[in-house]
């Protein structure tokens, strides 16, 4: 397994996907119920490449990421070859971006010398969309990078 296996819930919202999927593997539903009966190991790995196939997809589409921690955010955009980064860094250590009061503090902070902005790229060394997951299982998100594109043309300008 490349990624990570799909949640129960994640399973649930794509019931028709993975039926479709199963279909084009000529598995209708009373095979899939004995193949999870009968043959485990199969039924798992199906699940396996299932999940592969959509976190393939998600990975491929993913243009921008967010990741909040207490003092830090970081906002990533990910090209073909690269990810460009921005790392706002809160110097004030009673702030919390997990707040809405810390997210009100950063826009009333943003160009103080309360806040120390980073700005960075990095170039993929292994496949892009394992780069985009890693970036996901350390706590990123898919955004619609709304707050990336804001600080990005204010650094450009």
């Amino acid at each position: 397994m490349k990624y990570a296996r799909l949640t129960k819930e994640q399973f649930d919202e794509l019931h028709g996907e993975f039926t479709n999927f199963l279909a084009t593997q000529a598995i209708d539903k009373a095979e899939w119920d004995s193949i999870k009966v009968n043959k485990p190991e199969v039924a798992e790995q199906e699940l396996d490449v299932f999940s592969d196939l959509i976190w393939e997809g998600v990975l491929s589409r993913a243009e921008f990421l967010e990741h909040f921690s207490k003092n830090h955010i970081f906002l990533f955009k990910c090209f073909e070859t690269h990810v460009q980064s921005i790392v706002l860094k809160s110097l004030v250590s009673e702030t919390d971006f997990l707040t809405q009061a810390g997210l009100q503090w950063l826009s009333d902070n943003m160009f103080t010398e309360t806040i120390e902005m980073k700005v960075g790229k990095k170039v993929f060394t292994e496949d892009r969309n394992s780069s985009i997951f890693e970036l996901i299982q350390q706590g990123a998100f898919l955004s619609d990078g709304q707050l990336f594109k804001q600080i990005n043309s204010i650094i450009e300008s």
